[in-house]
């Protein structure tokens, strides 16, 4: 039972490298959009790049057991959270009418 548990923290770990990754390069290509000489190019490949990479990571991770897929989820999402408020994003950028 331990070296399960085991597997689905170490599945949870995987799942929170893989949103720092997949996340953290969102940002950074955000970030390098107004300096692109073609930013749709970047955008295009930035995420090609990221969603092979982790998609590939939770095929690898998961190794077809649903309980691994949830834990690496899981992880994936709690990075997103964590990284949300650690960037804040500040008011509202889009300044939308009647907000």
């Amino acid at each position: 039972m331990d070296s399960y548990l085991g597997q689905l923290l170490l599945a949870g770990t995987c799942g929170m490298v893989l949103g720092l990754f997949y996340f953290g390069g969102l940002w950074l290509t955000v970030k390098r959009l107004p300096f692109s000489a073609s930013p749709a190019l970047l955008t295009l490949c930035s995420y090609l790049g990221r969603l092979v990479v982790t998609l590939s990571g939770f095929f690898l991770v998961m190794a077809g057991s649903w309980e691994r897929l949830l834990a690496v989820m899981s992880g994936f999402m709690v990075m997103r959270i964590i990284l949300v408020r650690i960037w804040k994003p500040v008011g509202n950028e889009l300044d939308l009418p009647g907000h």
